[in-house]
């Protein structure tokens, strides 16, 4: 695709640039996953279990197979070699055999000519259940007796677990948590609830597989990871890789929800086994079933601080509900517990974070990743302090705010800039909102009237505005950026820089997954800047080129991008190459001699054109592949958590202004202000645009959005209808301010900014609400009735 420079602007880094694909979107004209097609395909539906755990006696798929129209049925029986696969751990079975694990787990395959004809067809496969005791918490999952989901595990984490139900645990201890505890004067210690979020994409689960007749497969699929769902296929299939190949669809978001496999298996294995083209396109009620959501979480913390003001210690259990399989809950416990503390300097630390399999559905990556939990305790944990000890809110959390040269409790050293006391000071000085005016009168006639959008309700004139009250509440976050604990985190790119007509063409090729957060533009904008041309053109991602990792851990501008600057890097080595040796000079002169690349041509230090960028392509295309990879990190300590895990750290923090109808329960948040750094923007607008969007889905969190899953494990309420969303109504203005301090470890000395925002967004809100009301609100989303304190 060919990206446009921006108005007014080269479209190079640090400048608003367009998004190449936003004119497509914005007119409806962008080809999702959902719109692909092929004249000979077959429709593929999953049938999936309507129990949370059960032993699965038997299928008939005689029915299925007689109805008109269907070409072939699956079950696990079929599978051609793996029978397991699994985003960290191969515990996840392609089709269930002998047992179900939870609500919606897939049994069997139908492929037909049409997609009402696979449903219908479906339905009609007679499967016998007979319904097994469930585990749904820590108590039921690791009492005497309990139901082993996993009872013959031998993975790298058993043996750090205190029950088989435990996928993974995780301590952090540092500094002598005795001595410091009795050096408090004041301590706090309350438990916390967060329940089940959606990533809630616009986009469902949708591919296409055609078989090449040769034994291999193409996947046209909306996904986060092309390698990693290869890594995963290919076993299944029963290829080698090579005759797997994966290329990414149009993604209609993401959010961590399609880093695990949901349909690609699925169609793959109909394709092959048909030889026809297979599509795969959930409906909203199945893309609820189909992937992964947020850990809920159950906190329970000890905070600790001196008279003056100062954190002695804190103490925190984090227990995550990972559901019936891994997914990525080991990694989000890691980040759970390294990060359980918050952006704070504390003396003293024992954190224990850890994960259960339970029979609940399968959670995994979510935006925030095992952060967001711990920052809605924590942050609530400060507040509480702070009104113990009588002092402001912002003002205590800054006397103990991280900075660079703090030291984590994982014994991390901060090396970069870490301006938390800075971002708060930038929340709480922008002017408060006014009040709003709800009640206006017409200037005619003197009529008394009610403008329900300014009122908590809204447009369902619930609230008449008596008893209205205003809450203001501050939160601040950290966030790791990339993979984390020794994790091999590379990204590949290859540049070509070549004539197209008379005119010099940059393309750029990675297997990175374009999800809605604009890395397409960050590419280009990096070619544009690296090569001094103004056309860039995008290769379509796939698995033909190596890894660019997951699009997810706000890393992909850190490593993809620094993959491209590192690919330009060498194609303009060989450009200035070219043109010192036309000119006579010596080829391999060396940079100081001050040749760059400019508006398509070789320019002097002096500002003199020594050659266009044309002629010396006339002599062919110059093309670099590089791989670019962030500095190492390593494991914690299985016993203390002690080791350099992350990468870098991100730090974003709100203000939060609501109204609460007291009365009604109903909510209405005004404004949500937002600070963060950002190292640098490398597109400033869209960098906006990933705050106010990580912050919405913050809000969410704390007001609205739950999965709920009833006493059995089944889901209630898979639908948009049942699953509330923040929508534009519910948009509150959203200032930010963005700091641009350099990280120097950091290609440009950018620092990942997509996840950062949701985490502080959640406990800023809360806090507000707890403002307003007085009430004690340990649990999101907080319902009317905890606010009118009919529930706590």
């Amino acid at each position: 695709m060919n990206a446009p420079a921006a108005p007014g602007g080269f479209g190079g880094v640090g400048e608003s640039a367009g998004r190449p694909d936003g004119r497509q979107k914005v007119t409806g004209a962008f080809p999702y996953a959902s719109d692909l097609r092929h004249p000979d395909m077959l429709w593929g539906h999953t049938l999936r279990s309507p129990h949370a755990h059960a032993r699965l006696l038997g299928l008939d798929v005689a029915p299925a197979l007689a109805v008109p129209g269907v070409a072939c049925v699956l079950t696990a029986r079929d599978l051609p070699a793996a029978t397991h696969y699994g985003l960290d751990l191969p515990d996840q079975p392609v089709l269930a055999e002998g047992r179900v694990r939870y609500h919606g787990e897939p049994v069997a395959l139908v492929a037909a000519d049409h997609p009402e004809t696979a449903r219908r067809a479906a339905a009609l496969i007679r499967a016998e259940y007979a319904e097994l005791p469930g585990v749904h918490d820590e108590a039921s999952a690791t009492a005497p007796g309990a139901p082993l989901l996993h009872p013959d595990r031998a993975d790298r984490y058993a043996a750090l677990v205190p029950h088989p139900n435990v996928v993974h645990r995780q301590p952090v201890r540092r500094g002598d948590l005795a001595a410091a505890a009795a050096r408090a004067d004041v301590v706090v210690a309350r438990e916390y609830r967060v329940g089940m979020q959606d990533q809630a994409f616009l986009g469902p689960e949708s591919g296409l597989a055609v078989p090449d007749g040769e034994g291999g497969v193409d996947l046209y699929v909306a996904t986060q990871w092309l390698h990693v769902d290869r890594r995963q296929l290919a076993p299944v299939l029963g290829l080698p890789p090579a005759k797997v190949r994966l290329t990414l669809a149009g993604v209609g978001g993401a959010f961590g929800g399609r880093e695990d496999l949901s349909m690609q298996a699925h169609a793959c294995l109909l394709a092959l086994r048909t030889g026809r083209p297979v599509k795969m396109s959930y409906r909203r009620d199945e893309s609820f079933l189909g992937h992964v959501h947020r850990h809920p979480a159950t906190l329970s913390y000890e905070h600790g601080a001196t008279r003056d003001g100062r954190l002695t210690h804190v103490r925190a259990r984090i227990v995550l509900d990972g559901g019936a399989y891994a997914s990525s809950s080991p990694a989000v416990v890691g980040n759970a517990a390294s990060l359980g503390v918050g952006p704070y300097e504390v003396p003293a630390v024992e954190v224990e974070a850890l994960a259960l399999y339970t029979n609940n559905p399968p959670c995994g990556a979510m935006r925030g990743f095992g952060a967001v939990q711990a920052c809605f305790a924590y942050e609530a944990q400060m507040d509480l302090l702070a009104a113990e000890l009588g002092l402001d809110p912002v003002e205590f959390r800054q006397r103990n705010a991280l900075s660079e040269g703090s030291v984590m409790p994982t014994g991390q050293r901060v090396d970069s800039p870490a301006p938390v006391a800075e971002l708060l000071r930038l929340v709480k000085e922008r002017p408060l909102p006014r009040p709003r005016q709800w009640e206006t009168r017409d200037s005619a006639t003197g009529a008394r009237r009610v403008e329900p959008r300014a009122l908590p309700g809204g447009l369902g004139r619930a609230s008449r505005g008596e008893s209205v009250v205003r809450g203001v509440g501050y939160a601040v976050g950290i966030k790791n950026v990339a993979f984390s604990e020794g994790y091999d985190d590379p990204s590949t790119a290859r540049v070509t820089l070549e004539l197209s007509g008379d005119e010099p063409v940059a393309t750029v090729r990675t297997a990175a997954a374009e999800v809605g957060q604009g890395g397409v533009t960050v590419q280009t904008q990096i070619a544009r800047t690296e090569l001094g041309v103004s056309r860039v053109v995008l290769a379509p991602p796939d698995t033909g080129i190596g890894s660019a990792g997951s699009t997810s851990a706000s890393r992909q501008t850190y490593l993809t991008g620094g993959a491209v600057r590192e690919a330009c890097a060498a194609v303009r080595a060989e450009v200035l190459r070219r043109a010192r040796e036309r000119r006579g000079r010596p080829a391999d002169g060396p940079p100081a001699d001050g040749l760059r690349l400019a508006e398509g041509k070789v320019v002097t230090a002096e500002g003199e054109v020594l050659a266009g960028l044309a002629e010396l392509l006339e002599a062919g295309p110059v093309t670099a592949e590089r791989e670019f990879r962030h500095r190492p990190t390593r494991p914690f300590d299985p016993v203390t958590g002690q080791g350099d895990g992350h990468v870098q750290y991100s730090f974003c923090a709100h203000r939060a202004v609501v109204e609460v109808d007291t009365e009604l329960g109903l909510v209405k948040v005004v404004e949500l202000a937002a600070a963060q750094d950002v190292g640098r923007a490398i597109n400033p607008r869209a960098v906006v645009g990933q705050i106010h969007g990580g912050s919405l889905q913050g809000l969410g969190l704390a007001i609205l959005e739950e999965l709920r899953v009833d006493a059995a494990g089944r889901v209630r309420n898979p639908s948009f209808t049942d699953y509330l969303l923040p929508t534009v109504l519910d948009a509150p203005s959203m200032p930010v301010d963005v700091l641009e301090l350099a990280d120097p470890h950091a290609p440009y000395g950018l620092r990942g900014a997509g996840e950062a925002p949701t985490l502080s967004a959640t406990p800023a809100v809360v806090a507000a609400l707890r403002q307003a009301t007085g009430r004690a609100l340990r649990r999101v989303p907080v319902r009317p009735e905890h606010l009118v304190g009919l529930a706590e």
